[in-house]
């Protein structure tokens, strides 16, 4: 384990008193890598939790820059970051926001190429993407990696998450077995979400994130969460 220093007892003291998390899952935290993919909607929230708690090394992958439609949902940035590289600007902001951690940042589009060595080295991958080709290749990869992949994806009004490839569980094409290409993949015609939605689900991954290294919980495999911001309803689909 990697021991915890006075800066982690005062950072993190409200998490270390829970039962389930303590000395040792803050350690787990520490010594934690976890690979975020997309730092738009779903990643604003995620790392900003995964930060917070104290994961110890971040790995944050998209190619894209901010613009001012982003800040509608992506809360990781300020119109002062317009026309900046996302993984570079949502590395320097979770890095103020925990100076303890360490931040990776990878300025590049996922592909088949280069997916199982950006995947090298860490523990967990999250699924922010946006689109159905990423989410095939990253369920592939992070299957052939042997870690999970804490899935997300909202759309208006409604989300979705769940945890694939975990301990033999699901993968993401036993979800949707079929290669699905939708023309919401096309930035110019994506699809319409309620700002704060992304957020609900962003948290519900980095709270899976967290449960995957700390070990207590039932963990979202083989169940797809499904919430309706709308009418506030959430349904467990098992899978």
């Amino acid at each position: 384990m990697t021991a915890l220093t006075k800066d982690d007892y005062d950072r993190y003291q409200r998490q270390l008193i829970i039962p389930e998390v303590g000395e040792a899952g803050q350690e787990k935290l520490k010594q934690a890598r976890v690979l975020v993919t997309g730092a738009g909607g779903l990643g604003s929230p995620v790392l900003m939790y995964l930060a917070a708690a104290g994961v110890g090394t971040l790995g944050i992958v998209d190619f894209d820059k901010v613009s001012v439609g982003n800040l509608q949902r992506q809360v990781l940035y300020t119109t002062g970051d317009i026309g900046r590289v996302k993984a570079e600007a949502a590395a320097e902001r979770i890095s103020l926001l925990n100076p303890l951690i360490k931040v990776l940042q990878y300025p590049v589009r996922l592909t088949a190429e280069n997916a199982t060595e950006l995947m090298t080295g860490y523990d967990i991958v999250v699924d922010c993407s946006d689109n159905f080709a990423t989410r095939y290749l990253l369920s592939d990869a992070s299957h052939t990696a042997g870690i999970p992949m804490v899935y997300g994806a909202v759309y208006q009004f409604m989300g979705q998450a769940s945890v694939f490839n975990y301990k033999g569980g699901p993968s993401y094409r036993d979800l949707f077995p079929e290669e699905m290409h939708l023309s919401s993949d096309n930035k110019t015609n994506s699809p319409g979400v309620i700002g704060v939605l992304p957020g609900i689900i962003g948290a519900v991954q980095a709270c899976e994130v967290i449960k995957i290294i700390t070990g207590p919980g039932d963990i979202l495999s083989g169940r797809l969460l499904q919430i309706d911001a709308l009418s506030l309803r959430a349904e467990f689909i098992s899978l």
